[in-house]
This record gives C-alpha cells, sequence and structure tokens, in this order.
C-alpha cells in the first residue's frame, strides 16, 4: 500500500488507466470483431464499413499508449489484408 501522498496520488492514476486501457481493449476486439464476421458472411459492403470504423479506432489505441504502435499497425495491416484477399476475386 502507499505510504505517502506521491505514491497515493500515483496508485490512483494507474487505477483510472487500468480501467480505461481495459474498456479501450474491449473496444477495439468488438470492431475487429465486427470486421471478421463481416469478411466470413462474405459481406463485402459490411466488410469495407466495419474496416473504415475500425482502423481509426485501433490507430487512437496505439496512439494513446493502450496497445504499442507495431501492435496496432499489425492489426490493421491484417485486417485489411483479410478484407482485401476475400474480396480481390470479385474485383
Amino acid at each position: 500500500m502507499a505510504t505517502h501522498k506521491s505514491a497515493e496520488k500515483r496508485s490512483k492514476q494507474n487505477e483510472k488507466r487500468r480501467v480505461g486501457n481495459i474498456s479501450t481493449k474491449s473496444r477495439v476486439k468488438t470492431y475487429i470483431k465486427s470486421v471478421l464476421t463481416a469478411v466470413e458472411a462474405k459481406d463485402k459492403e459490411g466488410a469495407l464499413n466495419a474496416l473504415q470504423k475500425a482502423v481509426p479506432v485501433i490507430a487512437k489505441a496505439g496512439a494513446k499508449g493502450v496497445y504499442h504502435h507495431k501492435t496496432a499497425s499489425r492489426y490493421i495491416s491484417r485486417l485489411t489484408r483479410k478484407v482485401n484477399v476475400q474480396f480481390a476475386a470479385e474485383a
């Protein structure tokens, strides 16, 4: 347990950040799942719309430090590649 004022403040800040990070990670996972679901259902328009919504959310999580920036980039890259590969034959 924190024994002085600055340590108590740091503990409170860490807890706030932890809760916020959990929320952000959950939001990112939800967006990723929506893209993957649309790809599996072979819904081209739905997948593209879901991807458009997911990319900024993932990028922001990377920028804020919730995820390492390279992890966020990897998520975006893999999602984009799945969408493009799935619907490349139709183009």
